[in-house]
Formats: C-alpha cells, structure tokens, sequence
C-alpha cells in the first residue's frame, strides 16, 4: 500500500511538472519565411511625370486695331495659306480716318506753296531795297526789316513743308489702320482654336486681341511635362520616352527628349523643370491639349543581376536575428522601396539581403545596388548568384495568424494590453 501511494505521488508529481511546463514555459514555433530566387534580366529606370500634348509651333492671330467683327473666313480645323483673308473688321470708321488725314495732307501743301509764295516775294523786297540802298534812296533801317521778313518767310516756308509731312504721316497711318481691319493668316497651317463671333467687338487699346490660333504643322508634337528637381538629374537630350494617354488605353506612343529647359518653376516651394519630348505624329490621332502620363527611360541595363524589391525591404524580426540590433547595413523597417540612389542610376549604396541559413535562421549577405525599375533593382556586387532564394517576406497562416501566434494561455512571448488584449507582434 505504502508503494502504491509513492508511486501515484509520484505520477502527480511529474503531472504538475509536465503541465506547468507545457502551459508556463516558453514554446517557440518556427518561422517559415517566403523566398525569391535572384535572376538576370534587362533593368530599365525610368522617371515617370504628366504633361500635356501641344502643336511644336503655334501662331496666335490677333487684331491691331478695334472694331466690330465684320466677317470670318477660316473656323475651326480650317487649313489656311499665308495671306489667306481670316477675318475682317468693320472698315468704314477707318475709310472715314483715312479721307480726314488725306484732305488734312492737301491742306498742308497748300499751306506751304502759300509760305513758299511769301518766301519768294520777301526775297524780292530785300533785293530791291539793298539795290537802293547804294544809290541812298532808303535807309539802312529799312533794309534791315525787308532781311528780317525774307527769314521769317524762310522760317514759315519750313514750318509748313514740316506740316505737310506730318500729314502725309497720318494718311499713312490711317491707311495702315484700314489695311489691318483685314486679317490674314501669317503662316501656313490648320486653325485649332477660333475666339470671336461675328458681330464681337475687339478692343486692341491695351492688349491685342486672339481671334485664332494656328497650328503651323500637326504631324509633329510635342509633350510639354514637367519634372521634379530631384529626378532631372538623369534625363538630358536624346533620353527614349513613352506615354500613354486616355484616348488610346493600353496604347504606348514613343518620342525622345528633344530639351530640357533651364528655367525653374516653382509651385508651392515645389521646384519641377519643363522637359520636352518630341513626338511623330503624321497619323494626326495624338490632338492637342491631350494629357500623357510620361516615363522618361533613364537608364538602362540588360542581362544583369536581379533582386526583388521586396527583397531589399525586407528585414527579419530581432528575435530570429538572435541580436538585440540590426545586423550591419541590412534592411531596416523604414528603409525605402527604391534602392539608394532614388532607381534613377545616380549611385549605388551598399545594402543586405537575407537568405535562409542552414539553421533555418535568416542570414545577412553583404550587396551593393545598382539602378532600379520599382520592381527589381540591379546587383552590381556581392557573393550572391542567379538562382540564389533570397527572402522576400514571412509566410502567414491561412486564418490570418503570425506563426508564432499560439492560443490564449500558451508561451511566455505575449503581452498583455491593457483592456485584456494580447499583443500578437513580432
């Protein structure tokens, strides 16, 4: 009897062990993580940006003169010559101008053969009055007067001609007035824009007036876009583009950077550049004002190492690292999606990938990246090779579930919240 009760104390004993272990102690549950193998292939980095589709040459026709539109000649899409007759301007208020100013020019000219007249009988006076005055017939006084009527004819004699040209002036302006109430087109081209209406009265007092705008040739475009001052580094002259626009879905239209202009423009401390990337049109589909979504090739590479981005984020927990720390110069949670120098092919930054290790644990490979085209980034360095699984993130559960989550009451690795929660973090 004695026996059988040593020997139940001790089963109950080793219960009371066991279930303390098994409900009190630590149980850690591997982590199954997701892989990646590493592979060659083409990088292409590129900027991405938005613009608008717009005629290379494009000549707004205004109006010199204010008046009452008399007549249009040209609408839109109208093909037109230069010289072609666009618009007309009611022209009688300027034909009246005009046969004010060319009477006032015949009043002028009379004015100045009457001064010349004048002139030519001073002259007359003074002569005959010098020739008396030898023979002592007149005085010196009298001379002295007819010598200073003779230059205050002279005098007039130039004022007037000096009226007659100012005249002749005015008639010109007048006609050029008149001239300019018929508008024509100054380039050869298709309009694309028309802003009058018959009956519209212009005013050219201040600012002249755009009755049309023609677009001088619209089988060649070009993509006016604007690109921020972080990436314009890597697009210069000749660069390969593509765009797409809403009208044609799923459609590339390819061009090539033909500038990229110096002048900044800055928006809200947001400083971007034009670039423009010309476009063959010659099937007329692109039209202006479309807007593109611009990618602008910067760099380009082909059969290179690659790794997935997801890679290059990913950082292991501390607790499968086996370190308080981060190891060396591995992904941290806050590293960024695009590799150190911004996938724009301006450098490379040296950076770790993880691989499983024979334990099962993660393991930090040493790399140096390259250019990136948001998907994968280029190797250009480290012990890594194609066909090598680099990790890319943790497996999760079907329900959900971390791996390392275990039931209500079980492991020493959770925490409890406050309100009764039970925090789940790696």
């Amino acid at each position: 009897m004695r026996k059988v009760v040593w020997i139940c104390s001790v089963l109950l004993v080793g219960l009371a062990i066991g279930g303390y272990v098994f409900f009190k102690g630590e149980r850690k549950v591997p982590v199954r993580y997701r892989t990646a193998p590493l592979e060659r292939g083409t990088v292409v980095s590129a900027v991405s940006a938005t613009g608008t589709i717009n005629p290379v040459v494009s000549v707004q026709v205004g109006s010199q003169v204010s008046g009452m539109i008399l007549s249009l000649h040209a609408d839109f899409n109208s093909i037109v010559k230069a010289g072609d007759v666009v618009a007309r301007i009611d022209p009688l208020p300027f034909k009246a101008r005009r046969d004010q100013a060319a009477a006032n020019l015949e009043i002028t000219k009379a004015s100045a053969v009457k001064a010349r007249t004048a002139l030519a009988q001073e002259k007359r006076e003074w002569d005959r009055l010098k020739a008396l005055l030898g023979q002592n017939f007149v005085s010196q006084n009298e001379v002295d007067v007819a010598a200073t009527e003779y230059q205050g004819a002279q005098a007039q004699l130039e004022v007037a001609e000096a009226q007659v040209k100012q005249a002749a002036a005015t008639l010109n302006s007048a006609d050029l007035d008149l001239k300019y109430t018929v508008i024509r087109s100054p380039v050869n081209g298709i309009v694309i824009a028309r802003n009058v209406e018959v009956g519209q009265t212009v005013a050219a007092s201040f600012a002249t007036p755009n009755l049309f705008l023609i677009a001088l040739d619209l089988t060649q475009m070009q993509v006016d876009t604007n690109v921020s001052e972080s990436d314009i580094g890597g697009i210069t002259e000749g660069k390969e583009a593509t765009f797409t626009v809403d009208a044609y879905p799923g459609e590339r239209f390819h061009g090539q950077v033909r500038q990229v202009r110096n002048a900044p423009i800055s928006v809200q401390n947001v400083v971007t550049y034009n670039v423009v990337i010309g476009v063959d049109n010659k099937d007329l589909r692109l039209k202006p004002g479309m807007t593109a979504n611009v990618s602008i090739v910067v760099a380009r590479k082909d059969n290179v190492l690659a790794a997935p981005n997801a890679a290059i984020r990913f950082t292991p927990p501390r607790a499968e690292r086996g370190e308080g720390r981060p190891v060396g110069g591995g992904g941290d949670a806050g590293t960024s999606a695009r590799p150190a120098g911004g996938g724009k092919g301006r450098g490379q930054a040296e950076k770790k990938l993880w691989r499983v290790g024979a334990t099962g644990d993660p393991e930090a490979v040493p790399i140096q990246t390259g250019i990136s085209d948001g998907t994968v980034t280029e190797l250009t360095d480290g012990e890594l090779k194609e066909g090598d699984q680099v990790i890319i993130g943790i497996e999760t559960p079907r329900g959900g579930k971390r791996p390392d989550s275990l039931p209500p009451g079980f492991g020493s690795g959770q925490q409890r919240r406050p309100g009764g929660g039970r925090d789940r973090g790696l």
